[in-house]
């Protein structure tokens, strides 16, 4: 019998908690420790998932576990340093999107993941779940005709809360995080990363120091386009709503359900965030390179830095 990729999961968040869950249904890995931010909480999260070993210095567990991968399902400021270090140590790695808040970040990380000959994933879930990769398949086939894409990402953070309510250390990002979803899988859809982009923002938080509004305008090559609206401000249910607009049809994707304009629900199977951290396992194990790998995204971190640069120079 194969022996269980060891995984040393970094964070104890609700993020965390997610991959846990995709993970039990991989018998092919095996979480053996976790490195957390708050000593009480990491404890608390082996506990609830039955992880053997906690750390509190992930430098020290990169140097002294016996483990073979890393997830890092961490604040997103670190990505870019943890991943480098996993790397660095011969570890395989699986970061939480995005992969960096800027773009020098994310050339150097992918850089160091190419010379290492390592996989090195991120994680780009919308690329996973299943109404996505229907849609891919059908306008691959020719079966659908995009027109236009509408995204809608709707959050409420006024208060750096986390998504379970809880004070949060860090500040989410608009654009380098969220947007990063949508922008990424409009280019993936139809494996057009030369996209023509353009986009504005509302005003910077006076204490959270981040814009709570943006729009962001797409263009492919074929001059499909794509809308995207993003809101911190918003009420009400929150995540990544996605509408195709399509000759035969319009279709409305949430998650992992996909219903055309009349509420019909299609159905569909799998699971994103099992799909994705299985193509990360069955990537390791294959020796291969895995979908979403570092290199694969970097296209994307480049149209942000664009969208970046716009919205600055016109506010």
């Amino acid at each position: 019998m194969t022996s269980p990729i060891r995984i040393l999961m970094v964070g104890e968040g609700a993020i965390a908690g997610i991959h846990m869950q995709a993970l039990a249904s991989v018998p092919e890995a095996r979480v053996v420790a976790v490195v957390g931010g708050d000593a009480q909480g990491a404890r608390r999260f082996a506990e609830h998932w039955n992880i053997p070993h906690v750390c509190a210095d992930y430098t020290q567990a990169l140097a002294t576990l016996e483990i073979d991968a890393v997830i890092l399902a961490t604040p997103s400021p670190l990505h870019a340093d943890q991943a480098e270090q996993a790397i660095d140590a011969g570890k395989h790695v699986l970061c939480e999107i995005p992969m960096s808040l800027n773009l020098a970040d994310a050339e150097r990380m992918t850089a160091r993941a190419r010379e290492a000959n390592t996989v090195a994933m991120v994680a780009h879930t919308r690329r996973f779940n299943a109404p996505h990769r229907e849609m891919k398949r059908r306008i691959r086939t020719g079966e659908f005709h995009l027109q236009h894409l509408v995204s809608e990402t709707y959050f409420l953070r006024r208060e750096n809360l986390n998504m379970q309510g809880e004070p949060r250390g860090w500040t989410d990002h608009l654009l380098w995080h969220h947007a990063c979803h949508s922008v990424d899988l409009f280019a993936w859809l139809l494996d057009d990363f030369d996209l023509k982009v353009w986009g504005g923002r509302g005003p910077i938080h006076p204490e959270l120091g981040i814009a709570m509004d943006m729009n962001i305008g797409l263009k492919s090559r074929n001059e499909t386009l794509a809308t995207l609206t993003l809101s911190f401000n918003n009420h009400g249910p929150f995540g990544g709503f996605y509408r195709y607009i399509g000759e035969e049809n319009t279709l409305m994707a949430y998650r992992d359900e996909l219903k055309d304009y009349q509420g019909e629900v299609m159905t569909l199977e799998g699971v994103g965030f099992q799909e994705q951290d299985a193509e990360f396992i069955a990537a390791i194990r294959e020796c291969r390179v895995p979908e979403a790998t570092f290199s694969h995204c970097l296209p994307t971190m480049r149209l942000l830095a664009k969208l970046e640069k716009i919205m600055a120079d016109v506010c």
